[in-house]
């Protein structure tokens, strides 16, 4: 019997009686992240990083019962030794790993390699078996560093003096991580945030992440034209009703898709600024050859591309996840 199992559900471990991520709810729900493809409301209790319990109860309700736990901390649950190490995602994001019977399988969850200043760094794990997340995993995605986009973006801020700047991207995660990577370039100008992203960036300040100091948007005088201000924004505010108020704003949206130049033409922004909290093509493949893994499975995005591309190229046993039952 394999260590995990794939089910509709997701990833179930007999040992220990736990999902992984379940799309569905269940007794026990081990979590890698608290982003909501990852974590989903009604199961009976959660483990996660303790870093990520802010977000996960703002998420799936203050009453969850929820194990906060560490990273590389060990712990036991039935017949399994689990514990959950650092994906460099966003805040509290883990991979898991999971000893049965001296068999070590890794689930990566979404993760990324290059420096974040606003969660903790990718840790490399070893392992028998690794399933590895696969989002851009095309030789086309090639990430600068976030210092790089974030000096691009101040550029095209400040450059706009008589217009607000409207920057969208997702309220969890990449948005802290452009105030965190402003404020290690050195600015110290203050950053307006919708309101989606104010309620997220909280739970970022109360763990002590350094960034550049933010206002609501919503505090500030509606007929205060903004010029020159930045303003941070999830991408559903697009087009929307909250963006009448902004008079003449130039508008971007930062995320890994802008690598491809089509995908902002098609929604539309005036600029797009590569970055992305997910591994590029040469992060997918240093950590699997790292992991010393004797098989891997490939899921989300280009699984069927990677898998072919390890087996083919670089002479590792893969394939994509949904052939293992």
């Amino acid at each position: 019997m394999p260590v995990l199992q794939r089910h509709k559900q997701g990833l179930y471990c007999p040992a220990a009686d736990a999902w992984i991520d379940p799309s569905w709810p269940v007794e026990r729900a081990l979590i890698t992240h608290a982003h909501a493809d990852h974590a989903r409301a009604g199961s009976r209790e959660y483990w996660a990083i303790g870093q990520s319990a802010g977000v996960l109860r703002q998420r799936l309700g203050q009453d969850i019962k929820l194990h906060s736990v560490t990273y590389g901390e060990e712990f036991t649950l039935g017949q399994a030794t689990l514990s959950f190490h650092s994906a460099g995602h966003v805040l509290g994001s883990a991979q898991i790993r999971v000893e049965v019977e001296g068999e070590v399988w890794l689930v990566t969850g979404d993760y990324k390699r290059c420096h974040d200043p606003s969660c903790e760094p990718f840790e490399s794990v070893k392992c028998d078996v690794m399933i590895t997340e696969s989002t851009f995993g095309l030789p086309i995605y090639r990430w600068e560093s976030g210092q790089d986009v974030a000096k691009n973006i101040h550029a095209w801020w400040t450059a706009a003096n008589e217009r607000p700047s409207l920057l969208f991207c997702y309220a969890f995660g990449k948005a802290q991580r452009v105030l965190a990577e402003l404020k290690a370039i050195g600015v110290e100008d203050e950053v307006l945030l919708h309101g989606a992203v104010q309620t997220i960036t909280k739970h970022y300040q109360e763990a002590g992440v350094d960034m550049v100091q933010t206002r609501p948007v919503s505090e500030l005088d509606r007929k205060d034209p903004l010029k020159g201000r930045l303003i941070i924004a999830p991408p559903s505010a697009y087009r929307s009703a909250w963006m009448r108020r902004f008079k003449e704003p130039q508008t971007a949206f930062a995320s890994g898709w802008m690598t491809v130049r089509g995908a902002r033409r098609r929604k539309g922004y005036e600029r797009g600024f590569v970055l992305s909290d997910h591994a590029d093509w040469n992060g997918l493949l240093k950590t699997i050859k790292e992991s010393e893994a004797k098989q891997v499975y490939v899921t989300h995005g280009q699984d069927d591309v990677v898998a072919k591309y390890l087996r083919e190229i670089e002479g590792i046993k893969a394939d994509p996840l949904k052939s293992l039952s």
